[in-house]
C-alpha cells in the first residue's frame, strides 16, 4: 500500500471530511474548532451523521449550520445500515472519514469502500488495552504512560495502521476518570493534527507503517 492509496481529492482543495458519531462528539467539535479558527486549513466538514437519534453531537453539528443526517442503526442488518451511510458520505463527496465517539463496528463492504480513508482514535497507546473502556484498563493495570492513538480503520477492532500517538505520564494523584479526562485533552490535539498529516498527503503506507515522504519538519502541536 502507498501513497495511491491516500485521500484523493482535487488539487488545492480542502480534504472533505464525513464524521461519524453516536454520542456528544467532543472530538467533532475539537475538529471543527481547529477548522474555524484557521489551524486546520487543509480540510472542511462536509457532513456529520449519527447513528442515534438523541446524539449531542448531532444537535450541535445542526446549531453550527453543518450538513447533517441521521441513519438509526437500532434493529437494521449492519450491512444495510452501513449502504446507508455510505450513500450519505458519497452524496457529499467525502474524503475522508473520521470516526468520533461511533459505537459501532464497520461492515468489510463500508472498510473497502473508504480503504485507508477512515481514521479513528482511540484513548490508549494502542496496541495496548483495544476496545472499550480503554483508560479504566489502562489505570487498572498500573500503566506509568498512558495516551491515545490515531489510527486508519481496518477489519480488526483498534487495528489498523498508526498514524500518531501522544503520551502523558500517569499521576500518582489519577484515579479512573481524572486520568481520561486527561487522555481526552490529548485526543482533541492528536485527531486535528492527524487529519492535517493525511489531508496533506505526503505519506505511504508500508506494511503497518505509516511513513512521512516529505522531508519538511512535522507539524507543530501546539497549533492545535
Amino acid at each position: 500500500m502507498g501513497i495511491s492509496d491516500s485521500p484523493t481529492h482535487s488539487s488545492g482543495q480542502p480534504l472533505r471530511l464525513g464524521i461519524l458519531l453516536s454520542g456528544r462528539g467532543s472530538n467533532f467539535l475539537a475538529i471543527d474548532r481547529s477548522i474555524r479558527e484557521g489551524r486546520l486549513s487543509g480540510a472542511e466538514i462536509a457532513v456529520v451523521i449519527s447513528n442515534v437519534a438523541d446524539a449531542p453531537g448531532l444537535a450541535a453539528a445542526r446549531d453550527l449550520g453543518l450538513n447533517h443526517a441521521l441513519f438509526i442503526s437500532r434493529g437494521r442488518p449492519r450491512a444495510e445500515h452501513d449502504a446507508d451511510v455510505l450513500a450519505g458520505l458519497r452524496a457529499h463527496r467525502v474524503d475522508l472519514v473520521c470516526l468520533a465517539g461511533y459505537m459501532r463496528l464497520l461492515s468489510p463492504e463500508f472498510i473497502a469502500a473508504y480503504r485507508n480513508r477512515i481514521l479513528n482514535i482511540h484513548p490508549s497507546l494502542l496496541p495496548a488495552f483495544p476496545g472499550l473502556d480503554a483508560q479504566t484498563q489502562a489505570f487498572d493495570y498500573g500503566v506509568k504512560i498512558a495516551g491515545c492513538t490515531v489510527h486508519f480503520v481496518d477489519e480488526h477492532l483498534d487495528h489498523g495502521v498508526i498514524v500518531l500517538q501522544r503520551a502523558i505520564p500517569v499521576l500518582e494523584t489519577d484515579d479512573a476518570h481524572s486520568l481520561a479526562d486527561r487522555i481526552l485533552q490529548e485526543e482533541h490535539v492528536a485527531y486535528s493534527e492527524a487529519i492535517a498529516r493525511v489531508a496533506g498527503g505526503e505519506y505511504q503506507i508500508i506494511g503497518r507503517s505509516y511513513v512521512k515522504t516529505s522531508s519538511r519538519e512535522g507539524l507543530n502541536p501546539s497549533a492545535f
